[in-house]
């Protein structure tokens, strides 16, 4: 049975369910979901919120790395979606969501996936502090 990949740069908010219920299988014994939210601070400075701009590349990168993590033969499934535009505290910048047979094996996919999302990915992070300062944060 071939493994399901599903990936997606999106400007709308995300539902974490539509993730995992994209990975759901029959064979799974585990399925770990991973959301990245938007926090009100970094390093000790308040943040106020988030814009995130992608590369036109970004899409087809996500799809390489989210092939990668499925191609390992534990791995039954993977959804992987990361928001771009302006992020207010509390959305959902990232959902990544795995299935396997054993929980081990789903949250090292998880993981690896959303790791080697966040190192691949031409995606820039700008930062509004709630001093009215910026920095734009995984820029090259």
């Amino acid at each position: 049975m071939m493994t399901l990949v599903q990936t997606e740069i999106s400007d709308q908010p995300l539902d974490p369910a539509v993730q995992e219920k994209a990975v759901t299988d029959h064979r799974a014994g585990a399925v770990v979901t991973f959301q990245g939210v938007v926090r009100d601070h970094d390093h000790g400075r308040g943040v106020t919120l988030l814009e995130y701009e992608g590369h036109p590349s970004a899409a087809a990168i996500l799809r390489t790395v989210a092939d990668e993590i499925a191609a390992d033969p534990d791995v039954y499934a993977v959804a992987v979606v990361h928001r771009i535009g302006t992020l207010a505290i509390g959305d959902v910048a990232l959902v990544a969501a795995v299935c396997t047979a054993h929980r081990s094996a789903a949250f090292a996919a998880c993981a690896k996936l959303v790791d080697e999302a966040k190192a691949r990915l031409p995606i820039w992070k700008r930062q509004v502090f709630s001093d009215g300062t910026d920095e734009w944060v995984n820029c090259p």
